[in-house]
């Protein structure tokens, strides 16, 4: 797993490769130089895909890489401001997604997104 990236904070793989799909574990707003949350849905999507960019780093792929996402959101009143954010890591070849609100994420984030990349 590369550096840039935080550590799992369960029993799980952060990244599983299966034939020419990588699978990404959901990633939530853990800065991974302190292992603390950062604050607001702003920091946290921020944070949630460059956590994701890192994970993908640790396979030798890019954001470009992704097929599929999966947003789970804990208040769908955040949708926009997370779109608008998520718009400028995504700008070519955007993946497919689905945005799901939920009444709780681990460590009581905001935002939790899930990938797979095509190798």
């Amino acid at each position: 797993m590369s550096n840039k990236a935080p550590k799992a904070i369960g029993p799980y793989s952060q990244t599983r490769v299966a034939g020419n799909l990588i699978f990404c574990s959901g990633q939530i707003g853990v800065d991974p130089e302190t292992g603390n949350m950062v604050e607001g849905i702003e920091a946290q999507t921020k944070q949630v895909l460059k956590n994701l960019e890192a994970v993908l780093a640790s396979q030798g792929q890019t954001l470009e890489a992704v097929v599929k996402t999966t947003v789970y959101l804990k208040n769908i009143s955040d949708f926009t401001v997370m779109n608008e954010i998520y718009a400028t890591f995504f700008t070519e070849n955007k993946p497919a997604r689905a945005t799901i609100e939920v009444s709780n994420l681990p460590k009581a984030t905001l935002i939790e997104i899930e990938a797979i990349a095509a190798k």
